[in-house]
């Protein structure tokens, strides 16, 4: 394809331009043919003494004696002239003035147009200076007009006072022209038009000076003293540009792949540098850039296109460019056209499986370079150049890229590797950097599927030799009477029915001892599932062993039966396997080994390990590196599957609840279906008790408090409350499972009634249910509207979220076409009520950035899909085991199940975990390989919302040192500040106690408390304010400590003012010490809680002496935290 040039720097202009003249020297003039002087005058010396004179001494008429210089005629008036003009620049160089020689020829009376035109990296084509003058008497006659051509001063000049914003020129044009006024060209007639009619024309270029080689103005001006000095500080400084490249390194570390619909995704920014940024938009039309990523595919797409890299616009279309993986193993890549269309195109190599290779794809116009480099010393494998003679439109701004899937396209199945993009250049595969980063991480990953090709070998032709049946051990011998006779009287025949060799046996001797363990009988019928379910079956018996006793002490043997399951594709052992190696539990701690198993398992879609990996990301820990956009898409991947997790009946799911081993008031709720809460419920609710019926439904449907998941069991209690009361919650959940058809049989009809007989109650929920039953199933958008706006305005989220999904799919009553932006502002509405679905889509809209009311914000993208992903069956029911662990007493597991539910990032298993450590700092000791009290509350402290208590406890850490760990008053400080803004007294009183130690608060600590130093200037001030705080923030009726530290304070203080003598102070004080002791010893003998006077200690209990933020009571809870309902209504649970 033709590449198109730019005339005077205007771009998508295709006419094409002569050369310039050099600058400075004249153009060749344009001569008459017979010479210089006439013949005829030649012989006549008289008359051209005569004509000379006559030039010399009298005056034209119109002529500009001081600026237009006579020239000698070259013809007579019956030789044919050809019109010429051409001028000459004194200086090559842009000045205020720079003078122009003119010299043209008219042969008809004409007009002569003078301009200048300039170009900068922002526009182009901006004429500054313009003149013109008529010919109508001189004609025939060569002639010269001196001009003198006046330039803006932001050209010229450097920067100063008055002159605050000079510009950078590319290019400075003058041009000139000749136009006949017969043939339109009259001193009126606009200049574009006017130079359509151009007669003769010629142009030249100027030379720019930079910005500051430029000189100063003298602007004959006298600044004040003291702003003439302040511009003097400034005026001799050139300011850089910023250090700005073309190089953008959209993924630096693995990326897990696992084929579903979630991605990375990066919005690229202009560039800074407005160099850069203009080379950027000249080559909108013409792109020029170059795409290097390393990839390990699994296997090819099992779909039509699997998304490799791709870019979406504004307008949520595919743009330029989209890489696709093809089912048959090609690349697939589009672009779309500046005439708006797309076009693709296939390779004709495939890619390779299982191998760590490169892939370089360069643009450059309407050429397109695609190579394969494979491992290490980038061998080329294969190479293929694509030319077109369409043109690509090209725009890397206005949209954002996606590496792997999302909501248009599904991703690959593999790993990502390093991913770099040169936005403004083409090169060739030797010149890109692009190095593969993790080396031994990658070389595990190839080893590691290396290894479970032959695991999975081994299982499927056990899988197969069982599925022969009984027969293939009648084929195993012959059939005669002589070994009918061996068989029945010797010795047991055995069959090599599997024909392994001794070093195999050897290298994966656990596998063949579960195999045996399971025996035959045990082996699916199915061969293609064969693989995953008998890893399934090897993870329980794992499983199994690490629930026992002393289960901890069993992962060293337990570990080569996970890896086994791990390679079988059961991938919940593979998250097992990265706890155990990043936190050493009773394994040597081994990093790489850890990376290893998070990323197998977020390929294969585990949610613990996906979170895991998002959480890794989001903070930045444990050799992760920060990167919110990577974060985002395994906490997203997660965070979709939350709600059909939900609203699914089977699967190891539990509700996921605050419960705090610290608040036994919540403990002390927690039931089984044998337990004395739940025989209570189930009396009351036999009774008839609605609100009983209510929560024991709840329970039951959703596995909450210690209750066993058991939906058909809730539907029968939704049922008899539905029936028999005439409570609305009962009638509105009833209504929904028979919508549904979820444990029971679908009955719309009676659902209906039921549903308008709790609206009718005046139960939001309820009329949202009637505005998803219009839309739902009888498409009525009109009445559905009704009903949500209704919903909507009672405060109900999921109508919220409805009325948005109508703006987004554009079937608003009343409402042509798509409305993003109002969709949007709804979504929000309901994400801020706790609807799943709606945060999700804030989340989406957070991390694009494609919506004005959504500025791009990734930090704030994973924060809201982490809430939603933490909301999911499968971690609750992790950390429902630990706390029934705990409950009852079994140690090793309580422990090996938070440790499991507090890697993944969940803040109330990290806090709990670490209170396990202290509980029982023995076992903490023995098994795990870090510093457990530490990390945990570490960890706990910089999530969101943090619970005030974390702040304390590692305060505390801070302030005594643990373990390892060595002191830090300055920290210590900051957390006890932390937690006192958050409304903790203790944080108050220890921060006082700092102060009687001698300790020095920061300024910016005590602008963080909101105390003013300048009203508190001394430490006797600031500890009054500290003990004042401390106790309005007690929730204590009688005296708190904080009550008394103060009044001690003020003793102190009165006391001092009394005694002045030495000896009389140190005697008063005494007995006034003695007086206090005995007073806070009887106060505390009648108060029902006191408060420690010193700085809680690691082991101590640091929430006093504030209530712990314990969760509420469960029935409370469960109602403030229940799912809500969406497009397809749940049960409320």
């Amino acid at each position: 394809m033709k590449r198109r040039g730019a005339w005077l720097g205007r771009p998508r202009q295709q006419q094409q331009q002569p050369l310039p003249p050099e600058v400075g020297p004249r153009a060749v003039a344009m001569a008459p043919l017979s010479g210089g002087v006439p013949p005829d005058l030649g012989s006549r010396p008289a008359c051209a003494l005569f004509l000379l004179c006559y030039l010399n001494f009298v005056p034209s008429w119109g002529r500009q004696t001081s600026l237009t210089t006579a020239v000698i005629p070259k013809a007579e008036q019956s030789v044919a002239y050809k019109d010429f003009i051409y001028f000459t620049v004194t200086e090559g160089n842009v000045r205020n003035i720079s003078e122009v020689s003119v010299e043209y020829l008219c042969s008809q009376p004409c007009v002569v147009n003078l301009e200048a035109v300039v170009s900068s990296e922002f526009r182009s084509s901006i004429p500054v200076y313009k003149k013109r003058w008529k010919n109508e008497k001189h004609l025939h006659t060569s002639r010269t007009h001196l001009v003198q051509v006046k330039f803006p001063s932001i050209m010229v000049y450097r920067d100063d006072y008055f002159i605050r914003h000079s510009i950078s020129v590319s290019v400075v044009i003058l041009r000139a022209w000749i136009t006949h006024t017969y043939r339109g060209g009259d001193m009126h007639v606009k200049w574009d038009e006017n130079l359509l009619h151009a007669v003769a024309k010629n142009y030249t270029l100027l030379k720019t000076i930079p910005p500051f080689e430029r000189p100063f103005k003298d602007h004959q001006v006298c600044l004040e003293w003291n702003m003439d000095y302040i511009w003097n500080l400034r005026a001799n400084k050139i300011p850089q540009c910023p250090l700005e490249t073309d190089v953008v390194a959209l993924l630096g570390f693995l990326y897990a792949s696992s084929g579903e619909n979630t991605g990375i995704v990066k919005k690229l920014p202009r560039f800074r540098n407005r160099e850069l940024e203009a080379t950027r938009r000249q080559r909108i039309d013409y792109p020029v850039f170059t795409v290097s990523l390393w990839l390990y595919l699994l296997h090819y797409c099992k779909a039509n296109l699997c998304g490799i890299l791709y870019f979406v616009d504004s307008n949520e279309m595919y743009g330029t460019p989209s890489v696709f993986l093809t089912e048959e193993g090609l690349l697939h890549i589009q672009m779309h056209l500046v005439k708006g269309e797309d076009l693709a195109v296939k390779t004709k190599f495939t890619l390779p499986l299982k191998e760590w290779f490169r892939l370089d794809i360069s643009f450059n116009g309407g050429q397109i370079v695609v190579s394969t480099s494979i491992g290490q010393d980038l061998e080329s494998h294969h190479n293929q150049t694509i030319s077109f003679r369409e043109d690509f439109h090209y725009n890397d701004t206005a949209g954002y890229f996606i590496i792997g899937g999302s909501r248009y396209v599904s991703g690959i199945a593999g790993f990502f590797g390093p991913l770099k993009y040169y936005r403004l250049r083409t090169l060739h595969p030797a010149q890109i950097l692009n190095p593969l980063l993790e080396k031994q991480l990658a070389e595990q990953i190839k080893l590691y599927y290396e290894r479970c090709a032959e695991v999975q070998e081994i299982v499927s032709v056990y899988t197969s030799t069982v599925q022969q049946g009984a027969g293939s051990q009648e084929a195993c011998d012959l059939q005669n009477s002589y070994l009918d006779l061996r068989r029945r009287y010797g010795r047991p025949s055995t069959c090599r029915a599997f024909p392994w060799e001794k070093e195999l046996r050897a290298q994966h001797a656990s596998l063949f001892q579960a195999l045996l363990e399971m025996g035959l009988l045990t082996a699916p019928r199915h061969q293609n599932e064969s693989v995953l379910e008998i890893g399934g079956m090897i993870f329980e018996k794992a499983v199994k062993r690490l629930s026992s006793a002393d289960g901890l002490h069993q992962i060293s043997s337990v570990v080569p039966f996970l890896m086994d399951s791990s390679c079988c594709g059961y991938h919940k052992a593979s998250y097992y396997l990265a706890v155990f190696y990043e936190t050493g539990l009773n394994v040597p701690r081994d990093q790489l080994q850890g990376m290893l198993y998070s990323l197998v398992g977020g390929q294969g879609s585990e949610r613990l390990s996906s979170m895991n990996l998002g959480y890794k990301h989001f903070q930045g820990i444990a050799n992760y590196p920060l990167d919110w956009e990577l974060s985002y898409a395994y906490y997203s991947n997660i965070a979709t599957k939350t709600p059909l997790d939900q609203h699914t009946l089977q699967g190891d799911q539990a509700y996921v609840e605050t419960i705090r081993l610290k608040d036994d008031e919540v403990l002390k709720v927690q039931t089984k279906e044998d337990g004395d809460v739940f025989m209570w419920l189930k009396h009351e609710a036999t009774r008839g008790n609605a609100a009983a019926q209510q929560r024991l439904a709840q329970m039951l449907f959703w596995g909450q408090q210690g209750v066993a998941k058991n939906p058909e069991a809730a539907i029968e209690w939704y049922a008899k409350g539905a029936l028999e009361t005439e409570d609305p919650a009962l009638i509105y959940d009833y209504a929904i499972v028979l919508f549904k058809g979820q444990g029971v049989k679908k009955n719309r009809r009676l659902a209906l009634e039921l549903m308008k007989k709790a609206a009718s109650k005046g139960l939001h929920q309820a009329v949202n249910g009637l505005g998803w039953y219009y839309h739902k199933f009888k498409k009525n958008y009109a009445k559905a509207a009704k009903y949500w706006l209704k919903a909507e305005e009672m405060g109900n989220p999921d109508a919220s979220y409805n009325l948005g999904v109508l703006y987004l799919d554009g079937v608003f009553p009343g409402v042509p076409g798509r409305n993003q932006t109002l969709a949007g502002e709804y979504f929000h509405k309901a994400a801020q009520g706790g609807h799943i679905e709606g945060t999700l889509w804030c989340s989406l809209y957070y991390i694009t950035g494609n919506l004005e009311t959504f500025p791009r914000d990734p930090e704030k993208a994973v924060v809201w899909a982490k809430h939603i992903a933490e909301k999911n069956g499968y971690l609750g029911h992790v950390i429902r085991k630990g706390l029934n662990a705990y409950l009852e007493g079994s140690w090793h597991e309580a422990l090996l199940y938070y440790v499991l539910a507090a890697e993944t990032g969940i803040e109330v298993s990290q806090t709990n975990l670490a209170h396990i450590c202290e509980e029982r700092p023995d076992l903490a000791e023995r098994y795990l390989g870090v510093n457990c009290v530490w990390r945990y509350y570490n960890f706990s402290v910089f999530q969101i919302d943090a619970p005030s208590f974390a702040y304390l406890k590692m305060g505390d850490l801070y302030y005594y040192g643990h373990q390892n760990e060595s002191q830090d008053l300055e920290l210590s400080v900051q957390m006890y500040a932390q937690a006192a803004v958050d409304g903790d007294s203790q944080g108050f009183f220890n921060l006082a106690l700092l102060i009687e130690e001698g300790a020095i608060i920061p300024h910016h600590i005590l602008d963080f408390l909101e105390i003013d130093p300048t009203l508190h200037s001394n430490n006797i001030s600031i500890l009054q304010e500290l003990y004042e705080r401390c106790w309005s923030h007690s929730s204590e009726e009688s005296l708190s400590p904080c009550a008394l530290a103060w009044l001690y304070l003020h003793f102190r203080l009165i006391w001092g003012a009394v005694l002045h003598s030495a000896l009389t102070y140190f005697l008063g004080t005494f007995l006034l010490s003695v007086l206090i002791a005995w007073t806070l010893q009887y106060f505390q003998s009648i108060s029902a809680n006191g408060f420690n006077l010193t700085p809680t200690g690691a082991s101590q209990d640091a929430t006093a002496p504030a209530a712990s933020p314990a969760v509420a009571p469960a029935a409370d809870a469960s109602a403030q935290d229940q799912p809500t309902v969406t497009n397809n209504p749940e049960p409320r649970g």
